[in-house]
């Protein structure tokens, strides 16, 4: 089987994580041991941001985040639903309710105008995801925030080096949100980081990270225990060194096999606007009509050992928890739902399964 996505660990993730066992400091108070340190300074560097603080998972830096807006009850996020739970799910555990709205069909990211439409008078913050890798449209999003007086929490889980008109991800919101699971474009195998150009909440994501505490066992304020262990911080500090080769291979992969499927009949490749530069961690097709024909091509493909996946095939406002904060549909997410289907192009899939795979969607989408 061509799996979706894997973690891809050499010798130097192994060799660092070594180094952070032989040193005896496993963690650390005030934010993590020296690796954890020291990968929070590489990957703002990498960024090219201010502060990035890492966290024991991606929803441990959405949570992070959210607190640190002082989102809290009767406060209103604003979210895509088609996207994965953590989204939401954070903002409802910082005591936020989730407002839901549709995407742009063809980058699958949270429409602007539909978030203008969605903003009341209890609208704290918005949540943009770089679904897949893409960007959302950042620039129009932060002069909405501007002019509204809110704050946008981007979630980057997936868009590690992305870039938007020629910016690193995570440089441009008020603050942005990574996850460094297993699978990911770069992995710690679990952790996250928030990075932000703002110090008043570089200052309370501090806080919120590490108990409440602004000194020893002194708690100012309400928070949680979100530090990066020192192995996982290891594993990250060599993955960055190598992400930069990790997103040309998915980059030559994705274009290779858009070349390959772009004559097939009902598919449509998935589209990279100009000024935004997609990282690639999942390459998303839609195959026109969808539903069974969708669900048929991919049981044909897993059937010939391709990792084909759908992400997400249940939008949020439709499952049983996130329905009660939605009533309606939001047409455009649940064409979408019906309708995508991700295939493997991750670092380790070599060229001549990337034909195998084209040659396989060929045939299966032919033989419906």
């Amino acid at each position: 089987m061509i799996p979706i996505n894997k973690p891809i660990i050499g010798e130097l993730e192994i060799k660092f994580v070594l180094e952070a066992l032989r040193s005896g400091i496993l963690t650390g108070r005030g934010g993590g041991g020296p690796f954890a340190r020291k990968f929070e300074e590489e990957f703002a560097k990498f960024v090219k941001v201010k502060y990035a603080l890492a966290t024991s998972s991606g929803t441990a830096a959405l949570h992070m985040a959210l607190v640190a807006a002082g989102v809290g009850r009767g406060d209103e996020v604003i979210v895509p639903s088609f996207t994965f739970t953590a989204t939401a799910e954070a903002v409802v555990l910082a005591g936020g309710k989730p407002v839901f709205v549709d995407i742009d069909p063809e980058t699958y990211n949270i429409d602007v105008e539909r978030v203008r439409e969605a903003i009341t008078e209890r609208t704290k913050a918005i949540i943009p995801v770089d679904l897949y890798g893409l960007p959302a449209d950042l620039k129009p999003l932060m002069e909405l925030a501007e002019e509204k007086n809110l704050v946008i929490i981007e979630d980057a889980a997936q868009a590690h080096g992305a870039e938007y008109y020629g910016r690193r991800v995570g440089s441009i919101s008020h603050m942005t949100c990574f996850s460094f699971y297993a699978t990911k474009n770069m992995t710690t195998g679990e952790g996250g980081m928030v990075t932000t150009n703002i110090e008043e909440f570089a200052e309370k994501l501090k806080l919120v990270r590490e108990h409440g505490e602004s000194g020893d066992y002194l708690p100012v304020t309400l928070g949680h225990n979100y530090r990066m262990m020192e192995v996982a911080a290891a594993i990250g500090r060599a993955q960055l060194k190598r992400l930069s080769e990790f997103l040309g291979k998915r980059r030559e992969n994705a274009i290779r096999l858009t070349e390959l499927i772009s004559g097939i009949n009902s598919v449509k490749p998935p589209v990279e606007p100009r000024g935004m530069k997609h990282s690639w961690y999942l390459y998303t097709i839609r195959v026109k009509g969808g539903g069974r024909m969708r669900d048929k091509i991919v049981e044909i493909l897993r059937g010939r050992g391709v990792g084909a996946s759908i992400y997400y095939k249940i939008p949020l406002h439709k499952t049983p928890f996130y329905s009660r904060f939605h009533r309606g549909s939001l047409t455009e997410t649940e064409r979408a739902a019906e309708e995508v289907l991700s295939l493997p192009i991750h670092p380790e899939v070599n060229d001549e399964q990337i034909e195998y795979i084209a040659r396989c969607l060929r045939e299966a989408v032919n033989s419906i």
